[in-house]
């Protein structure tokens, strides 16, 4: 149940203390502070919350618990290897991922949730690993990678600020629509940056500042009037979207305990600080500069602007309704110290 993690043995740590691991087929105990972790539904269950940051740890305790009653992204109906490829080409992002990532290496997506991504990635040939706070959604993730036999992917219980992995064991690190639901974003930030190796690089996603502005705007009138008028929202008025895929949407988007907001000059800070230069952005950051579709090369360098490119990217972002993923902006980091 646990082989994907004694092949990968090498690189966990024990979150407390991050001395190494030992396993047996029920239990995993570290060797040098000799904590206890549990296995559960085939999931390592790594969890751990340090005492001292009382206001981190009550939005964290918040966003769980959320999360427990809400795993997103739903399955569906996709019950199988070429349901989920056919569900994940669909998206670019994903699409280009698994395109320009290459084999034989280890991937890991932090806050994975149901794993769709991780799941994906895990069908070819590269080491997966996927970590979330939820079990209900690692759950999902994992049953889902036990019937369709994707045997180079893993789940693991794991609180980000606490990592279980030694620094420096990724070449990629995916981390999207997660720090932005967490008490401290940059906090998170530098905790998973040091996962990266060097030459490695992060992919981060989060909330804008200026795109965020409609979906506010939406999350009023629904406080004033019900949801009801939850219509207002354009991806609840598709018809190529089932009720359950709707209703996971909307609780995200509008009934969420703890959301921050941020601009890609924040995020160039955080990745000037932890050394990392800037790769990538969705939406690109440049007004003169195409993003290419399913011909993009998301790992190729481009320039992050000046102020006044920066600033109409994201008016653009605001103007446009936040587009489809409710003013949702991912930023692409080399690690080169």
């Amino acid at each position: 149940m646990i082989n994907h993690m004694l092949k990968n043995i090498d690189i966990f740590v024990c979150p407390k203390c991050k001395g190494n691991l030992k396993t047996t087929v029920r239990e995993i105990e570290c060797q040098k502070c000799h904590s206890k972790y549990e296995i559960k539904n085939g999931i390592p269950l790594f969890y751990y919350e340090e005492q001292e940051n009382l206001p981190q740890k009550a939005v964290t305790s918040k966003m769980k618990a959320f999360y427990e009653k809400t795993p997103f992204p739903n399955y569906e109906n996709t019950d199988d290897v070429p349901g989920l490829i056919q569900k994940a080409q669909r998206s670019i992002f994903a699409y280009l991922l698994n395109q320009l990532i290459p084999y034989n290496i280890r991937v890991l997506e932090v806050g994975c949730g149901t794993g769709q991504l991780a799941n994906y990635l895990g069908i070819a040939h590269r080491s997966a690993f996927g970590a979330d706070m939820c079990f209900n959604s690692l759950k999902l993730a994992q049953q889902f990678r036990d019937r369709n036999e994707i045997e180079r992917t893993g789940f693991y219980q794991m609180n980000l600020f606490n990592p279980i992995f030694k620094e420096e064991s990724f070449s990629f690190v995916i981390c999207n629509g997660v720090l932005h639901h967490t008490g401290d974003p940059y906090g998170g930030f530098r905790s998973i940056a040091k996962l990266v190796k060097k030459d490695g690089y992060v992919i981060v996603g989060l909330y804008n500042k200026y795109g965020r502005i409609t979906t506010d705007i939406r999350r009023l009138l629904f406080s004033f009037f019900g949801d009801r008028i939850k219509a207002l929202d354009p991806r609840i008025r598709k018809n190529d979207i089932n009720e359950i895929r709707k209703l996971t949407w909307f609780l995200d988007q509008y009934k969420n305990p703890h959301e921050s907001k941020h601009t890609i000059d924040e995020v160039l800070g955080w990745f000037d600080q932890t050394g990392f230069e800037f790769v990538n952005s969705i939406p690109k950051i440049s007004i003169f500069n195409k993003f290419n579709g399913k011909d993009e090369d998301l790992f190729e360098i481009n320039s992050s602007g000046n102020l006044f490119e920066r600033i109409m990217c994201q008016l653009i972002l605001m103007l446009s309704g936040g587009g489809e993923e409710g003013g949702f902006f991912v930023m692409i980091g080399k690690r080169i110290k």
